[in-house]
């Protein structure tokens, strides 16, 4: 059985960036949708018995399997974008990240410059990721829909935003760049991208 991981904050603790009432919606509803399609899925298979991330990368090339992968890859995805947020985050990352930022970007600014037109440019539905490749250069990109580095060994995810809509329509309706603006300026948690960086 796969679980609903908790919030690592109050459903308020992003306000008045994320209200509290997007949050319920996104995470009550959205990501706990996920966790209940994709266990109703797996029950009585063998893929009941597999972790989260293992399950994503067994059938990410099934084709048969597809409505199991946008599910269990969305669990996976939601639980990592609630973590690249803070209630304190935001502003310019600290130490061995910053330094491989301006190194493979720059600057701070361009990689800011660069993560903006990436997510505001995601045609759709998907997120924006930062990601440690294998030769440990950092690189952005977007996916659509349920699609996520961690389907392979490739990419290390750093950090998300997510730009489904609903993520952010309560807040700003149709303005993905004004919400990508508040996640940069307010809400990234450089931190945990630190710690992801670190373990790569």
């Amino acid at each position: 059985m796969l679980e609903l991981p908790p919030l690592p904050y109050a459903e308020d603790a992003l306000a008045p960036h994320i209200s509290a009432r997007t949050l319920s919606f996104h995470y009550g509803k959205h990501h706990k949708g996920y966790v209940d399609n994709a266990n109703k899925m797996i029950a009585g298979t063998d893929l009941e018995k597999l972790d989260l991330v293992s399950l994503i990368r067994k059938v990410a090339k099934d084709d048969s399997k597809k409505g199991l992968f946008n599910n269990a890859a969305q669990i996976w995805n939601h639980d990592f974008y609630w973590k690249s947020m803070s209630p304190k985050g935001g502003g310019k990352p600290k130490g061995k990240l910053a330094e491989q930022i301006d190194k493979d970007f720059g600057s701070y600014d361009e990689f800011r410059k660069i993560f903006k037109e990436k997510a505001a440019g995601q045609f759709g539905s998907g997120y924006c990721w930062l990601v440690r490749s294998a030769d440990g250069t950092l690189a952005i990109y977007g996916t659509a829909n349920a699609e996520t580095p961690i389907a392979d060994t490739k990419d290390t995810p750093l950090l998300t935003t997510d730009v489904w809509e609903h993520t952010y329509y309560l807040d700003y309706q149709n303005r993905r760049p004004d919400y990508l603006e508040v996640f940069l300026d307010h809400l990234v948690n450089w931190e945990f991208a630190e710690k992801n960086f670190e373990a790569a």
